[in-house]
């Protein structure tokens, strides 16, 4: 049910504000950005408000001060009129004319459109870009503004391992394109670049040294998205329809700084507050299968709570792709904690939005189960616990390794099947850990649900007895004996040639 007119999927702030939809204010920060510095580089996930931001601060540099009324910046800018190139990676037809042929013709179209004859080489993009700039210039007599959005998009799209030669090919060619910027400066007014992502600055921005990367920056923590006061400010209707701390609780989370308040993902709330449905709207609009191939080749499955130095956080490498900086810089993780004695921040999933659909997507990966059967296995697992049922139990468990092809099986592999394991529990979403420490060693699992705590042991080509009687020895349990009135073993013996769960023994204790 829509109450106001909500600008899903429009990126032009001209069109927004001409048409009545609902906009967040954020010239307070758009202000503060230039009035401080000249060159900027931003990083936030997909769907999240870049390309608005740059159509943004194009009107503000077109000097179309009618579009502001009302806003912050309205009495506080000049509002003259800069001559800009503003190029989009995503919409140049990289993928059909090739990076270097695309950027030319943009180049060409841009300069065309300002009546501007250049004479370089069409496809020698940098001294091309060069002589626009300085046309530009000389043809307005004011400086020019520089706007890229979606700079890492010919990068990003072929990250996997058939198409990672086009990375490294699109990486030389944009470090070859902003390789003129920094001579260029008496020519600049501004530079502002976004991304998803942050590659080393070596690879791609060597010759630019003097961009500001705001990304981590406390001051431009909400500079895209929509934080708790502003959904306050701008929804107030809607608020008194929907459940406050459940929309929370799906769509807020993500924060780019330790201090930084956490922010709402625009496109996911704007599209709930249109349905009304909690679903899963910013995870399903494209999540790179290279991220998840990553995660199970690390055998990353258990993604909370996780540390990272960082300097890791704050840019990766094609050469030497870490998932854990990728998940960060596009969306699937975000800052929880920090520790200043050694400098690292705790991550963890966002929101219950991204957390259930990536552990759906990483148990299809794992276990090769069809999307509507990895739905099924939740209910199924919960009513067997409940029923304190062994045999449905068991035949849950079974389930989850039914489809994994013979060739794929991972033979005395016991992090593979305590992979799938944690997973398919983790879909109850009940709180989970995996390979819990205690003093005497770790559990396999903990699962902590309504009045009840479940010590999970895995065991492969043994016996579930030997899997209890660990869980008595070590005293798993110990520690969580005021957290709950009922407590559970449940020891598990996997048969590595039958493929299946042979002996499941459940004590409560």
């Amino acid at each position: 049910m829509e109450i106001q007119k909500y600008p899903i999927g429009l990126q032009d702030f001209g069109g927004i504000r001409n048409n009545g939809y609902v906009y967040v204010d954020k010239t307070p920060y758009i202000h503060q950005l230039i009035t401080s510095q000249k060159y900027y580089f931003l990083s936030r996930p997909r769907r999240f408000g870049k390309s608005l931001l740059i159509s943004t601060l194009e009107c503000v540099f077109k000097g179309q001060k009618e579009l502001f009324d009302g806003l912050y910046i309205y009495d506080k800018w000049a509002f003259e009129a800069y001559p800009i190139i503003r190029i989009s990676f995503s919409n140049i037809g990289y993928r059909t004319k090739g990076l270097l042929k695309a950027i030319g013709d943009t180049l060409e179209q841009i300069s065309e459109q300002n009546d501007i004859l250049l004479t370089s080489d069409k496809y020698d993009i940098a001294n091309r870009f060069d002589e626009l700039i300085k046309a530009l210039y000389k043809k307005y007599n004011q400086q020019v503004v520089i706007l890229i959005d979606e700079y890492d998009k010919p990068i990003i799209d072929y990250l996997d391992k058939e198409n990672i030669h086009k990375a490294h090919e699109n990486r030389g060619v944009m470090k070859t394109f902003y390789s003129i910027l920094k001579d260029a400066d008496p020519y600049l007014k501004l530079v502002f670049i976004t991304g998803v992502s942050k590659f080393s600055q070596v690879s791609i921005f060597s010759d630019l040294n003097n961009l500001y990367d705001i990304t981590m920056k406390r001051d431009y923590n909400e500079l895209c998205g929509i934080s708790q006061h502003e959904l306050e400010q701008y929804f107030i209707r809607e608020l008194e329809l929907y459940d406050k701390e459940k929309i929370r609780l799906w769509y807020n989370g993500y924060r780019w700084h330790i201090d930084g308040n956490k922010m709402y993902n625009p496109f996911s709330l704007l599209n709930f507050f249109t349905d009304g449905d909690y679903r899963n709207y910013w995870f399903n609009t494209g999540t790179p299968t290279f991220l998840i191939e990553i995660s199970k080749q690390r055998r990353m499955y258990d993604l909370e709570n996780i540390s990272s130095q960082s300097f890791l956080l704050s840019s990766f490498d094609i050469e030497n792709l870490e998932p854990i900086p990728i998940m960060f810089q596009t969306g699937y993780l975000t800052i929880v904690g920090y520790d200043p004695l050694f400098d690292s921040y705790i991550l963890n999933y966002p929101n219950h939005e991204v957390k259930s659909a990536y552990i759906r997507y990483l148990m299809k990966a794992f276990s090769h189960a069809h999307f509507d059967e990895i739905q099924t296995l939740p209910s199924e697992l919960i009513n067997s616990l409940k029923s304190h049922d062994t045999i449905k139990l068991q035949d849950a468990i079974n389930k989850s390794f039914a489809h994994i092809p013979y060739p794929l099986w991972q033979k005395e592999n016991e992090h593979f099947y305590h992979a799938i394991i944690h997973l398919l529990f983790s879909l109850l979403g009940v709180y989970i850990h995996s390979e819990v420490h205690t003093k005497d060693g770790r559990a396999d699992a903990i699962i902590l649900h309504e009045d009840h705590v479940y010590c999970l042991e895995f065991k492969l080509n043994k016996t579930a007895e030997a899997a209890v009687q660990q869980v008595k020895d070590k005293g798993y349990l110990d520690a969580y004996r005021n957290k709950a009135s009922h407590f559970h073993i449940i020891g598990i013996n996997f048969d590595s040639e039958k493929r299946k769960v042979v002996g499941l023994i459940w004590e409560e204790v």
